[in-house]
């Protein structure tokens, strides 16, 4: 719109065209069209006088679809644009007044939308500037639902709203290279169908024995597979994706899209979903089916948006009370530049504390590869669990090989030492169940393993669903706080032992002078302990043996390094570890060689100068050592007595005692030969009843017993009966007297070291 009249403005002379700077961005922008200073259009305009030419803006509002360009760059196509343009009565016929297209300033009237919208449309002002406009076609949106949906669709007529669909070829079958060798049964077999096919033979007994070696062969790989062997597998493309898994398990599912902050990431797919009439809020990391889903969905690595939609939707299924199921399948976060300056540690770390103070139940399953942060952002469950084949870690192999031995190639030994596999994950306690998949991985049969992880599901929300909320978010709390968890003064598996770090000794030595004041003032307390018949004091006595033994061990160090025999005594220790953490027997060549340097150290260790030490700390060792050795004996035989009294005072032993006694009386039998067989198998059996019962005894102290059986024959000759003569014969614990003792079975006691 002009703001002056058009008189005005023909009245005015031409003026020079000059370049003008057009701003590109949508919107009303101004141009000049007489030569004069240039003011804001919201500033009042000079009056004409002395001849001036007024200035007068041309207020243009340019839609997004318009292309701005100069009247130079364009001034040959306008030309050729005009004069292909004809106004002939033919080109008005059947064209309406809104069709027509008039302007007195272009000299192009009557010209129908329709034709210029097959050719570039350009507006020329004499002194101004050029607007050209290109109307191009833009593709229709593809929306999901169709036009004809189906009502009784599984999951209900909302599941047309998915834009998961199937997929309209079938995926490719992917062989990885530890396969293989099944690839050479599968081709033997097709060639065989196929000869039966063109022969007309019958050679079925050849297919099914092939089959069967096909089956045992496919068995053998995969109950046998190494961690990368699983890594490949988890990885697999066609491995069932979350929603193959959703749509497989529910009754009903929706999607529900959007982070509320502008931004709905594919790589995350959260929704609500029914199982056997339970609904529940599944999140999910989703890989792409094919190259083109993978490239959608970021290759199943999400961005800062994901992970706070995930959010978003953690927060409502708290708020209406529905138990979340997670899917866990991603490389990990999605690390461009973009991602960290939106916040992808921010987004990670928030749903990392959202997730422990939910109050509702949360189970978490791996179902291909869960990597890093990325994975552990919706997998603080209350429980997690894996597929067989899963793979769970912090850094991926070939991470981990590259940072440690400098090349990916390594990747194995990684994956190894990573123990990233879901039986290795069920012994560190971080996985709480293994979902089992069918031979040949989930990809062979997709069906199968999604009943399998429904079967988990309805199992693992039955326990937790049985808990109240504090008891559901301690159980949550309790799963992740004993992980990493550590026992004092366990005993070290020897394979692991090989390479750890020798501790340093940082303990301070105790000097020669003040070793043997508190040798002298322990002795002087086991003295006083013999006097006055009380037990002699067992934790200093303990402490001393133990502190006895460290000052012996440097003592022998420093003997050795003064006889150089320091280095053959290190070699020799690795040569032995070496061999005990591959729980080989001893090779003779190495105990020949201990052999060798211990009577080398045995002949010349009085000239070493720390001798005289040596053997005064060795030789109070073995004295105290003694002397505890009688103690824990003496404390040993006392506990065993007490065993046997309340075995022999037992009312069940006393009474078959009793009743044999009073048989053997009435009998008048003077020797056990002179019984009755029958008499003889009850005399027999009671022996035998109280032998078990005092093995029984020993066993329970943690002693090695060994029953030595007298001869049967010189044992009837040589028996008396004479304990059974009067009640008064036997001891007051019911125990056999003296004169019967050879009766019973010889006992040896092996005490442990």
């Amino acid at each position: 719109m002009a703001s002056t009249s058009e008189s005005n403005l023909e009245s005015g002379g031409e003026p020079k065209e000059e370049p003008h700077r057009i701003n590109r961005a949508h919107g009303p922008f101004h141009v000049p069209t007489a030569k004069g200073k240039i003011k804001s259009p919201s500033s009042p305009s000079p009056s004409p006088s002395n001849g001036q030419t007024e200035i007068c803006w041309l207020i243009i509002y340019i839609p997004p679809s318009v292309t701005l360009i100069t009247k130079k760059q364009h001034q040959t196509r306008v030309r050729s644009v005009m004069a292909s343009m004809t106004c002939s009565p033919a080109a008005l016929t059947g064209a309406s007044a809104s069709d027509l297209l008039r302007s007195s300033s272009n000299g192009v009237s009557g010209i129908p939308l329709k034709t210029l919208r097959k050719s570039r449309f350009a507006v020329t002002k004499k002194g101004g500037a050029t607007v050209a406009a290109k109307l191009r076609k833009v593709k229709n949106h593809e929306y999901p639902w169709p036009a004809d949906p189906d009502p009784n669709v599984k999951g209900g007529v909302l599941t047309h709203l998915s834009h998961f669909k199937p997929l309209k070829e079938k995926q490719k079958p992917v062989t990885l290279d530890f396969e293989k060798p099944l690839v050479d049964f599968e081709k033997k077999m097709i060639g065989v169908r196929r000869m039966a096919n063109e022969t007309g033979l019958d050679f079925s007994d050849q297919i099914i024995l092939l089959e069967n070696k096909y089956q045992q062969a496919l068995k053998d790989l995969y109950t046998h597979l190494t961690p990368i062997q699983r890594v490949n597998i988890a990885r697999h493309p066609n491995r069932p994706t979350f929603l193959d898994h959703v749509f497989s398990i529910t009754d009903k599912f929706v999607e529900l899209h959007g982070d509320r902050s502008g931004y709905d990431d594919p790589a995350i797919v959260t929704g609500i979903g029914t199982i056997d009439g339970r609904r529940y809020m599944f999140i999910g990391q989703q890989k792409g089916r094919n190259t083109k889903e993978n490239i959608q969905r970021n290759f199943g690595m999400p961005t800062p948006h994901g992970y706070r939609k995930a959010l978003r939707m953690m927060y409502y299924a708290d708020h209406h009370g529905f138990p979340i199921v997670t899917f866990i399948d991603t490389p990990g976060a999605y690390a461009d530049l973009k991602s960290e300056e939106l916040g992808q540690g921010e987004a990670i770390a928030r749903n990392l504390r959202t997730m422990f103070g939910l109050k509702v139940p949360i189970v978490s399953i791996v179902i291909g590869e869960g990597g890093s942060g990325g994975a552990l952002a919706i997998g603080c469950a209350n429980k997690l669990l894996m597929l067989e084949n899963a793979v769970f870690y912090v850094a991926s192999p070939e991470a981990c090989a590259a940072i440690l031995w400098k090349t990916a190639k390594a990747s194995p030994k990684a994956a190894e030492k990573l123990r990233i596999t879901a039986p290795e994950l069920c012994k560190l306690q971080i996985c709480d169940g293994i979902i089992p998949e069918p031979l040949g991985g989930a990809h062979a049969n997709p069906a199968w393993t999604s009943q399998q992880i429904k079967a988990a599901i309805n199992e693992s929300m039955d326990e937790l669903t049985a808990m109240d909320t504090e008891e559901l978010l301690h159980h949550r709390m309790h799963k992740f706080r004993k992980l990493g968890g550590f026992q004092e003064n366990a005993q070290v598996d020897p394979k692991k032992k090989v390479n750890m770090k020798k501790n340093e000794d940082t303990v301070r030595r105790t000097s020669n002078a003040e070793l043997e004041g508190e040798v002298e003032k322990l002795k002087q307390q086991i003295l006083k302990a013999k006097e006055s018949s009380s037990k002699p004091p067992e934790m200093a006595l303990k402490d001393m043996i133990e502190k006895l033994k460290m000052e012996v061990d440097h003592e022998y160090f420093e003997a050795i390094k003064a006889m150089g025999l320091k280095d053959r005594l290190e070699m020799l220790r690795e040569e032995v570890s070496k061999v005990n953490s591959r729980d080989q027997l001893m090779n003779p060549v190495i105990r020949n060689k201990i052999e060798k340097l211990k009577d080398e150290l045995n002949q010349n260790l009085s000239a070493a100068p720390n001798y005289s030490t040596l053997k005064y700390k060795l030789d109070t060792l073995k004295e105290f050592s003694k002397s505890k050795s009688l103690s824990d004996a003496a404390t040993l035989k006392q506990e065993i007595n007490k065993k046997f009294n309340e075995v022999m005072i037992r009312p069940e032993i006393n009474e078959k005692l009793e009743a044999i006694k009073a048989e053997v009386q009435n009998s008048g039998s003077s020797s056990f030969a002179d019984l009755d067989q029958g008499l003889k198998d009850k005399v027999l059996n009671m022996k035998k009843e109280i032998e078990l019962e005092v093995i029984g005894v020993l066993e329970s102290f943690g002693l090695d017993v060994v029953v030595v059986k007298s001869n049967a024959k010189v044992l009837s000759e040589k028996a008396s009966l004479s304990v059974f003569k009067n009640k008064s014969s036997a001891g007051t614990d019911g125990s056999l007297q003296k004169e019967t003792k050879h009766e019973e079975p010889r006992v040896e006691i092996n005490l442990g070291s």
